[in-house]
């Protein structure tokens, strides 16, 4: 496992837990408002694994719950290891994902004896035929995304896994278009818009997409009134 960066107390990240958050390096997407761009490529930080396992083998009692966000998660082999320490220690463990390995994905969920995660909260970025402009990839990504989604619909219920779909509402990204992206999916157990906000860091060709004008409170519970029709578990985070 490569770690990027760690924040040592969270209330806000796993539901109903007192979270460490721990971030990866690395990422197989190139989002233009990615909020850590630092983490991405070859120049991210590193900290030792050793030193964030024995933090949180401090912590226990204390915190009880560790998030695993990045960066991306799932590109890491060393995954299902670093959660079944986690694991060992006692902390419930959530997941952050972009769901483009679904093969990681079904492996953490059936691991024996138990599922390696608690909850999974993925991302759908945008419509399917607009993830490689809006996240720099091929289209092969949004294949891999939708059979994420599959993943968790088949397995997470019977695994004891919660899970979320969620969506960061950028300004390219249309009333419409959340209405599309909602009736793509299969019913999901909970779908959150989370409001855009400008990255500090960003390529210099992104300046103005990256300032482009938002969805305002409004105009999101707009959004997810329509999207309710096929998801009527959308919510709007602040």
């Amino acid at each position: 496992m490569i770690l990027a960066g760690l924040v040592r107390f969270s209330t806000v990240d796993f539901p109903g837990h007192l979270a460490a958050v721990v971030f990866t390096a690395g990422c197989d997407l190139d989002c233009f408002y990615c909020h850590n761009r630092l983490l991405l490529g070859a120049t991210a930080p590193e900290i030792a694994l050793a030193d964030v396992v024995a933090f949180l083998d401090k912590r226990r009692g204390v915190l009880d719950g560790v998030v695993v966000s990045g960066g991306e998660p799932t590109i890491q082999p060393g995954l299902p290891a670093f959660l079944r320490l986690l694991r060992e220690m006692g902390y419930a463990v959530k997941l952050d994902t972009n769901g483009g390995h679904p093969a990681m994905l079904e492996q953490l969920i059936q691991a024996k004896p138990s599922s390696l995660t608690d909850y999974v909260a993925m991302d759908v970025k945008a419509p399917w035929a607009r993830y490689p402009d809006v996240c720099g990839c091929g289209p092969e990504v949004a294949e891999n995304v939708r059979e994420s989604v599959a993943v968790l619909s088949r397995l997470a219920a019977g695994s004891g896994v919660s899970w979320e779909v969620r969506t960061t509402v950028i300004p390219q990204l249309s009333e419409d278009d959340l209405v599309e992206m909602s009736a793509s999916l299969p019913p999901v157990p909970l779908y959150a818009l989370q409001p855009y906000r400008r990255p500090e860091v960003f390529r210099p060709e992104d300046r103005f997409r990256i300032a482009a004008a938002a969805m305002t409170a409004a105009e999101l519970e707009q959004a997810a009134v329509r999207m309710r029709a096929f998801q009527p578990n959308v919510v709007v985070r602040a």
